[in-house]
């Protein structure tokens, strides 16, 4: 009953910037935690940042300082500001969602993904 779409991916130079944007959509009241994911070829999938509702954020070490999540509650839409991108972001993006409360629920609940957008950095 949730959509992501994703967008903003692309190939950027080192040093270069990107943002990244995902709608959620769906008959959603709320949604608790709204972040972004990675994965590198021959690398697990790993957190890069998060925010929940009440606006505490997680950042891997390795973006601390140059990614910036963000959420718009009014569109359901959560962005991640990238700058000084180097070429280990480079990665399969993936927008994930979790614990959205959906009318006529009483509970949020759930874990939801984007289908992924490519983020290339390279000279």
């Amino acid at each position: 009953q949730v959509q992501l779409v994703e967008s903003g991916g692309g190939l950027v130079q080192p040093g270069g910037s990107l943002r990244l944007s995902c709608a959620a959509s769906g008959s959603i009241i709320s949604i608790n935690v709204m972040g972004w994911y990675r994965q590198a070829p021959e690398k697990q999938r790993e957190l890069v940042a998060d925010m929940t509702n009440g606006g505490s954020t997680n950042y891997a070490d390795s973006v601390k300082g140059r990614f910036t999540i963000s959420r718009d509650n009014a569109k359901n839409t959560v962005y991640l500001q990238m700058n000084s991108l180097k070429p280990e972001d480079t990665a399969v993006y993936y927008c994930n969602v979790k614990d959205v409360r959906l009318a006529g629920t009483w509970y949020a609940s759930g874990n939801y993904w984007g289908q992924g957008t490519q983020v290339t950095v390279s000279s």
